[in-house]
């Protein structure tokens, strides 16, 4: 951010005495900024209602799992322990459900016969690093929208989360 002069704000979780106040002291940062989305990314962190209420239908998250398959942690070792085939990572809108939110778009990775959670990983985050931008572009172009519980791709009504194909 400093190479690209953008402007930084930090917050220590440890400097509040609970989750309320953490919540409510970055939520004011965030609204310094009057953002249109707010994007979420390794932020590990389970939100207040208050906080995610505040922000509905502009906070959204990535995940490393074909939500709603494998929410929460650990989610490669997961995978390979249910033996599915195919893996992925998810951009979802934000809810008060830990990584319940409508989905907005999936890219899928095949499971390969001798990964471990760790080759499982990097294969998965190397398509979150294409995957996150597409969806955050098409928020930003206002071709996504979140209707109440619906989600809309180009003013039509998607009845299944968009999909972008892996590329190595």
């Amino acid at each position: 951010a400093r190479q690209e002069n953008i402007d930084t704000l930090a917050l220590d979780a440890a400097d509040y005495p609970d989750r309320h106040s953490y919540d409510r002291a970055l939520q004011g940062l965030i609204d310094r900024f009057d953002p249109g989305l707010v994007v979420l990314a390794g932020f590990m962190r389970i939100l207040t209602p208050a906080f995610v209420h505040h922000y509905e239908g502009r906070l959204i998250n990535i995940h490393p799992s074909l939500l709603p398959e494998f929410p929460g942690l650990n989610t490669h070792q997961r995978a390979i322990d249910e033996g599915v085939r195919e893996h992925g990572a998810s951009v979802h809108f934000v809810t008060e459900e830990v990584d319940g939110g409508p989905v907005i778009v999936q890219v899928r990775v095949p499971v390969l016969p001798d990964d471990d959670a760790e080759r499982l990983a990097a294969r998965v985050l190397k398509q979150e690093h294409r995957l996150y931008p597409q969806a955050i572009r098409w928020l930003a172009e206002g071709r996504i929208k979140l209707k109440g519980e619906q989600l809309l791709f180009d003013q039509r009504l998607l009845q299944q989360p968009l999909q972008i194909d892996a590329k190595e």
